[in-house]
């Protein structure tokens, strides 16, 4: 049975302290409430250990933003997966487009670091996604499974079945333009369809993350074959989380 999850996604927001109190307000906002996904928090770096502490005793998972692909070394500015596990966390997200962008994360490394997270027993939300010149020129899917396959076929059958995947099309991350429903089902079915090719089973987690925000989450997750979300800038305030988890939890879903 398919996992479903939610994950927050604070990217750099947050101050370890004001982190303690946004959690503290979400725990209250969630007390006594009852959801059918895994809900996921990750923080900064700097306020994993202040976050995994307000976790504790709770249902929510800690998760990572990222990795480093050793698990010690020299290598000034980097965290281990063993670090990660070390504080509590059970996830980790791997291959973020701003990792792409921004720090120039080619798919070999994002490799490494999916098998790196895997060794440590944490398990990674892989995202893939187009940019907005892909999806003009109608090549999104062939740029989505270059980054599947590039990950899944470099696992040489192994550990496939412990990767959560997160479409999430460039265009659509902070820019508060979602993918329509109709899209986002579209490629999930599409990454569901690689899956089942590569490995004979559609048992994997596919969730949507770009400009997820209360009043959208229900069309999305009443799509077959969206299992959640991963949510940006939303995550980071707790009212609007919490509206994002109860909107996605609606019966119907």
């Amino acid at each position: 049975m398919r996992r479903k999850i939610i994950a927050g996604n604070w990217k750099m927001y947050l101050t370890h302290s004001e982190a303690v109190s946004m959690i503290r307000e979400f725990k209250e906002l969630m007390r006594g409430v009852k959801t059918d996904y895994e809900i996921v928090i990750c923080p900064p770096f700097t306020s994993l250990y202040f976050v995994g502490e307000e976790l504790k005793g709770t249902e929510f998972k800690l998760g990572a933003q990222n990795l480093f692909y050793e698990s010690e070394g020299a290598y000034t500015g980097e965290i281990s997966p063993k670090m990660l596990t070390a504080l509590g966390c059970s996830y980790v997200i791997i291959g973020h487009s701003e990792r792409r962008k921004y720090f120039y994360e080619t798919d070999d490394v994002i490799l490494k670091k999916v098998k790196a997270a895997i060794e440590a027993g944490l398990t990674p939300i892989l995202c893939v996604g187009e940019n907005l010149e892909d999806r003009n020129k109608g090549i999104e899917k062939d740029v989505v499974r270059k980054q599947f396959e590039a990950v899944f076929g470099g696992l040489g059958g192994k550990d496939f079945d412990k990767i959560v995947i997160a479409y999430e099309p460039v265009w659509a991350i902070g820019t508060g333009v979602n993918a329509t429903p109709e899209q986002a089902q579209e490629m999930h079915g599409f990454l569901r369809d690689l899956f089942k090719e590569m490995f004979g089973s559609d048992n994997v987690t596919i969730i949507y993350g770009g400009s997820v925000k209360p009043d959208n989450i229900h069309a999305l997750t009443s799509m077959p074959d969206v299992d959640g979300a991963l949510v940006g800038g939303a995550s980071i305030k707790a009212k609007s989380f919490f509206e994002i988890i109860m909107n996605a939890s609606k019966e119907g879903n």
